[in-house]
């Protein structure tokens, strides 16, 4: 015998076909919502995703030899050449696209290598304190006075391969140090916290409190960081290229700079040679900064500027009643 549902079942089925769907969807929509209603973060989502693009599929797009030369010598952006063509003829179009992918692939990995590292560095010092806090701390203080950017020149030069791993090896050495520090001090703030007592209490293991309790609570200072060494690691990069401490054959945009300063771009007039380069650097450096800016507005509601203004209209109206 079939039952016929109550109304009230029927305003319930919309919701309780909701609840059995996985965590995780729920979860994937929640974190999309989040970054779609920031348009900072959204703005330099775009940005990124379209140097990603670029990086990934230009090259099978974009057909041809960067590094080949041609009589069209110092000719300026036309149709034949999207961007003009550099003293040797080579097309800089089909440069910007190709080196796209050596810029972006090595900022990515260094950032994901040296924020790997400040997280281990840091949560590991921050809660086990006593000598593997002492010496954990001596090895981050150290790499903090050092001379960044000396240190970088010296290693550069001195180290035989010239390619981009090369790149990637001084870039981490020299820019892990800083998000170790400041996560030792946000995990000795969490470390004592109820949460994590209880935790302690419920007798789960060091390494799960360390990486299911308190890294949790510190995802927006580690997306923060990971785009601030991302950033960080692209203009490291772009300034070796252009000091030539690198494999000057490999093309990327720090080497296009460095080719357009070594033959005197800028007094022969050739301005296209390097606008592109800095041009993308700097617009894709805007992007991860929105999201960078974007992360911290959603991390710190008062850092909002649309909550800032509802906050000044509330303080308006009660002082008029």
């Amino acid at each position: 015998m079939s039952t016929i549902p109550s109304p009230e079942v029927e305003a319930l089925a919309p919701e309780a076909a909701l609840s059995t769907l996985p965590a995780k969807v729920h979860r994937w929509r929640d974190v999309l919502h989040i970054f779609t209603q920031n348009r900072k973060v959204s703005l330099g989502l775009y940005i990124l995703l379209f140097f990603i693009l670029v990086a990934i599929f230009g090259p099978l797009i974009v057909r041809g030899n960067p590094n080949a030369f041609s009589k069209d010598v110092l000719l300026p952006p036309s149709p034949a050449h999207w961007l003009g063509t550099s003293q040797t003829g080579q097309d800089l179009f089909i440069q910007v696209v190709d080196g796209a992918r050596v810029s972006i692939s090595l900022g990515l990995l260094i950032g994901l290598v040296s924020t790997l590292l400040s997280v281990l560095i840091g949560l590991a010092g921050g809660y086990f304190m006593g000598w593997i806090d002492e010496v954990l701390s001596l090895f981050t203080n150290v790499f903090l006075v050092l001379p960044t950017v000396p240190l970088a020149i010296v290693l550069a030069a001195f180290l035989a391969y010239k390619g981009p791993l090369t790149i990637a090896f001084v870039v981490i050495v020299t820019g892990w140090s800083w998000s170790a520090r400041i996560l030792r001090a946000q995990t000795l703030s969490l470390r004592n916290r109820d949460f994590v007592e209880a935790a302690r209490a419920c007798g789960e293991t060091t390494w799960r409190i360390i990486f299911y309790e308190i890294l949790p609570n510190e995802i927006a200072i580690i997306a923060a960081q990971f785009l601030g060494t991302v950033i960080y690691a692209i203009l490291a990069e772009t300034g070796l290229e252009f000091l030539g401490l690198v494999d000057l054959n490999t093309v990327s945009w720090g080497t296009m700079l460095y080719w357009a300063q070594n033959n005197d771009a800028l007094m022969l007039g050739a301005w296209w040679w390097f606008l592109a380069p800095g041009l993308c650097i700097a617009v894709l450096g805007a992007g991860l900064a929105f999201i960078n800016f974007g992360i911290d507005e959603m991390a710190d509601p008062r850092l909002n500027s649309s909550s800032l203004r509802k906050a000044a209209k509330l303080n308006k109206k009660s002082t008029k009643k």
